[in-house]
C-alpha cells in the first residue's frame, strides 16, 4: 500500500481511532503485555511502522530510548506533534526516521535494538516474510521482537457481527479482507509468524489476544462512552484478562506475539 494512502488516513488513524474506547484498550492492553517482556529502561526500542507513536512514545516517557520508523510523512507529522507534548527529557529520547519497514536495517544504519516492535503493519503485507526478516535483523542478541497482527482464525467474527452471513461463511477460510480503514488486509496466524521467526533466531515466548469484547460491541453498533473513565478502566482490565486466557485470546481479532532473539 502506497505512502500516499497512509498520508490520507493519518488523521482518521492517528487521532479518531485512538480517541475511542477501542483505541484506548489497544494501547492499554499492548502496553501491559509489552512490559512483561521488555528489559528495563533505558533500553533501546525500534518501532517499525510506528505511525503516530501511540505504543512507543509512552515508552519514551517511561525512560526508554525510542526510534520510530515510518514511511508515511503524514504519520510522522502526527508523531512529531505527540513528541512535542512529551516532557523535555522524554523528547530527547525519541528519534523519528522516514523509511519503510522492508529497509529498516539500512535506515537505522545497522544498529541493533533491545526491542523491536511491529504493531498493526504485517497485516498490510501480502507477503510478511521480508518485513519479519528485517525485524529479526534489527534486534540485538537477547532482545525482544513484538508483533501484532490480524488473527486469520477469527476471520468470520466481524462479518457475522455485522450480519453479513455470506461473508461470514467465506471468512472461515479467507486470507484477506477489506479492513476497517477501507484498505486490504491479510490475516496471519501465531503459528505462521512463528515459522518465520524461528529460522531467524527468534524464539516465541508468549502470545496474547488484543481486542475481543470491545471489537464485537463495535461491530454490533454498540457505542462505548470514552468520557466514562470508570467504565473505560473496567473495560480495559477485562480485555487484559481475556487477552491472557484461552479460549478468549484465540478468538480475538488481533494477536500479539512476543519472541526473543537467541544469543
Amino acid at each position: 500500500m502506497g505512502d500516499d494512502t497512509w498520508d490520507g488516513l493519518a488523521e482518521q488513524f492517528a487521532v479518531d481511532a485512538y480517541a475511542s474506547v477501542k483505541g484506548y484498550v489497544r494501547t492499554y492492553v499492548m502496553h501491559h503485555q509489552l512490559m512483561e517482556h521488555l528489559p528495563p529502561a533505558p533500553a533501546t526500542v525500534l518501532d517499525v511502522g510506528g505511525g503516530a507513536g501511540h505504543q512507543s512514545l509512552p515508552l519514551a516517557a517511561a525512560g526508554y530510548d525510542v526510534t520510530l520508523l515510518d514511511s508515511s510523512a503524514g504519520m510522522l507529522e502526527k508523531a512529531q506533534e505527540r513528541v512535542e507534548r512529551l516532557a523535555e527529557d522524554a523528547r530527547g529520547r525519541v528519534t523519528l526516521v522516514a523509511a519503510d519497514g522492508e529497509h529498516a536495517e539500512e535506515a537505522v544504519g545497522g544498529r541493533r535494538f533491545d526491542a523491536v516492535l511491529c504493531h498493526g503493519v504485517i497485516g498490510y503485507q501480502e507477503d510478511p516474510e521480508p518485513l519479519v526478516d528485517q525485524l529479526a535483523r534489527c534486534v540485538a542478541d537477547g532482545g525482544v521482537v513484538s508483533i501484532m497482527a490480524g488473527n486469520k482464525d477469527a476471520g468470520a467474527v466481524r462479518p457475522a457481527m455485522e450480519q453479513r452471513w455470506d461473508d461470514a461463511l467465506a471468512g472461515f477460510d479467507a486470507t484477506t479482507e477489506i479492513g476497517v480503514l477501507g484498505v486490504p488486509t491479510w490475516g496471519q496466524t501465531v503459528d505462521g509468524i512463528t515459522d518465520l521467526l524461528r529460522p531467524r533466531g527468534v524464539e516465541p515466548v508468549q502470545w496474547y489476544g488484543v481486542w475481543l469484547f470491545v471489537d464485537w460491541l463495535d461491530f454490533a453498533g454498540v457505542q462505548l462512552d470514552p468520557t466514562d473513565a470508570e467504565r473505560v478502566r473496567a473495560t480495559a482490565a477485562t480485555e487484559l484478562e481475556a487477552s491472557r486466557r484461552d479460549p478468549y485470546r484465540g478468538i480475538s481479532r488481533v494477536f500479539h506475539l512476543v519472541g526473543r532473539k537467541s544469543g
